[in-house]
């Protein structure tokens, strides 16, 4: 972990082991840049990868298997019923087309590291976009409000959208990990008078976070309702309701031939 980590969290601990006679409640946007820190020192060292069980809204559901390669997965529900034998051949054949394409795989795994990127960047945001204030404090965990700033200058769209939420924030205390990240959009968010987007007032967001194995924290829930127009009057439909269970770390150095095998077993 770097300095500048270790510094937010001595810091923080002295602040919340401090003698309960005149102490200062524990500084919110303190509090914010620790669990950013400790985020990104995670991120940059964690080199694991998952078999899981992803659940949609509408009943669908699949196995997913994580590789240096890439990821494949498996649908076991659609529309709340077993997949057929014909979809499933579909999927099989389709898998094995991905499995022997590296130009494929070279073009998952980029779009997984522009996801990354842009999720490492606005998680850098957080401090300095919002207002923060601490809501409650556990032993367990700490929950903080937080408004758009005013003086936040965002550098791009999405730094736009999401300055312009307001929410909540879950820190697990022992950890500093983030828990729950949920928002509001409080405004229609418009570019070129409403021409080129607009994202409208009400669009929410909520991400859900948890230790699944020791040392190892993934997305357990995500729910994004996000409506508007961008590209004049082009339709925005960000809908997404999923959850995601049944963590199990996949052996290091796992081909993609080898991870079929891992869908197969958990497919029984």
């Amino acid at each position: 972990m770097r300095s500048s980590t270790k510094f937010w969290m001595t810091t923080l601990c002295a602040i919340l082991t401090a003698p309960a006679h005149g102490a200062q409640p524990p500084d919110a946007k303190q509090i914010v840049q620790l669990a950013v820190n400790t985020e990104l020192a995670a991120n940059r060292d964690d080199q694991s990868h998952w078999r899981y069980l992803r659940t949609e809204a509408g009943g669908n559901s699949m196995i997913i298997v994580e590789t240096e390669n890439g990821a494949i997965s498996r649908h076991l529900l659609e529309n709340g019923k077993p997949v057929s034998a014909e979809t499933q051949a579909e999927e099989d054949q389709r898998t094995q087309k991905f499995i022997h394409d590296p130009a494929e795989q070279k073009k998952q795994r980029a779009n997984g590291s522009h996801d990354d990127k842009s999720a490492v960047e606005l998680l850098n945001l957080l401090p300095q976009a919002f207002l923060w204030k601490v809501e409650s404090d556990t032993p367990d965990a700490t929950t903080l409000h937080f408004e758009p700033d005013p003086n936040f200058h965002p550098p791009d769209m999405e730094a736009r959208v999401m300055g312009e939420m307001s929410g909540t924030l879950v820190v697990d205390r022992a950890q500093h990990r983030i828990r729950t990240f949920k928002g509001r959009l409080q405004s229609d968010v418009t570019i070129g008078f409403g021409l080129l987007a607009r994202i409208k007032q009400g669009s929410t967001f909520d991400v859900e976070r948890r230790q699944v194995s020791p040392a190892y924290w993934e997305i357990t829930e995500t729910h994004v309702h996000i409506s508007g127009h961008a590209l004049f009057f082009k339709t925005i439909g960000e809908q997404e309701d999923e959850v995601k269970t049944q963590f199990t770390l996949v052996p290091p150095g796992t081909t993609l031939e080898q991870a079929v095998g891992l869908l197969n077993a958990a497919s029984k």
